[in-house]
């Protein structure tokens, strides 16, 4: 008797200022296991902001495939969308990335706040008002200061099962604010693995009632700071510059692009990038040696390790798409080697 398997195709809709998450369940018979097992479908885009009613298919190309342990004999299926010519749809922004060799790493620090929609706060915001200032919450323990820790873990243990390649979690500084890491060798990759741990975050806090909210500065212009999605990267020539000059280079090709990162760094970022908060303003770049308030922070393993190592932009939002943010990293890199 031919085996079943439930196969998740996951895609971004075109949804606007920011994209979001959509999935639907294909049953195969006799699933091999790997992507190129995975058969193309398609989808009605009249229903997800990406074509008209009159002509409304769009395609699902999958291109990466990982274990669904939330699910029985299950398999999550990140895909990018094609229009019906076959051709990377308007709305696809892995298909912008120019990383064929897979030179770049990535490895992007996700924030995220965990939301009661009912409260329209984070757990461990009393209605009408404010907990605590900030100061304790960050990488606390304890009921006083870390709220939904058991959606966290679980979250983290079901990426590590499907075999996403997280490096790390920790609580934020502000109160159900939280923040998990990834990384991979490969822009696209780094890509597809942010976009599936997002989604089984998102299905996580379904059991739970919470939502995730992602947006860069959910409280107002409050004292409470907002969340990003720092994005850590290198290719060969950071990764065995042994010179200072090279860092000094690549950093100085930003100044002038900064139009062209903050374009995809995030809707309403500019709520976040105020200059406060361990953030530079939205207008300006910057760059420094272990400087939190920079547009690009320098690590000290770089400098330690004699100028070898990784850069980290500190500007994209917590909403914003790690494709659109790996394709314009890899652009302004490329134009000074």
């Amino acid at each position: 008797m031919a085996t079943k398997t439930k196969l998740e195709y996951i895609w971004l809709d075109g949804t606007k200022p920011t994209q979001k998450l959509r999935g639907k369940t294909k049953i195969v018979k006799d699933f091999g296991g790997t992507v190129e097992d995975c058969p193309m479908w398609s989808f009605d885009g009249s229903s997800t902001n990406q074509a008209p009613g009159g002509a409304s298919d769009c395609l699902l190309k999958p291109v990466a495939c990982f274990p669904d342990p939330g699910r029985r004999d299950s398999f999550l299926v990140m895909t990018e969308v094609l229009s019906s010519d076959g051709k990377p749809h308007a709305s696809n922004g892995r298909a912008t990335i120019d990383d064929d060799d897979n030179d770049f790493w990535f490895g992007f620090e996700q924030e995220y706040f965990l939301w009661d929609p009912e409260t329209n706060l984070p757990p461990g915001f009393p209605p009408g008002g404010y907990p605590p200032p900030q100061g304790p919450y960050y990488c606390s323990v304890g009921a006083k200061n870390a709220y939904g820790r058991e959606i966290v873990e679980e979250h983290l243990d079901l990426c590590l099962e499907a075999g996403l390649n997280l490096e790390g979690i920790n609580g934020e500084v502000a109160p159900g604010q939280w923040e998990f890491q990834g990384f991979a060798k490969g822009a696209a990759l780094a890509g597809d693995e942010m976009w599936l741990g997002r989604y089984l975050l998102e299905r996580t806090a379904e059991k739970y009632g919470l939502a995730i909210n992602w947006h860069p500065k959910p409280l107002g212009q409050t004292d409470w700071n907002g969340s990003g999605m720092h994005a850590n990267f290198s290719n060969t020539a950071l990764r065995t510059a042994g010179s200072k000059d090279v860092y000094d280079k690549i950093c100085q090709a930003f100044e002038p692009r900064i139009k062209h990162h903050i374009d995809v760094y995030g809707a309403d970022n500019d709520q976040r990038l105020t200059g406060l908060h361990e953030t530079q303003s939205i207008d300006k770049f910057s760059y420094g040696v272990s400087d939190r308030g920079a547009s690009i922070r320098i690590p000290i393993a770089t400098v330690e390790a004699g100028w070898k190592g990784w850069l980290e932009d500190r500007r994209p939002a917590s909403n914003a798409d790690p494709y659109k943010v790996a394709a314009q990293i890899i652009k302004t890199v490329k134009s000074v080697l």
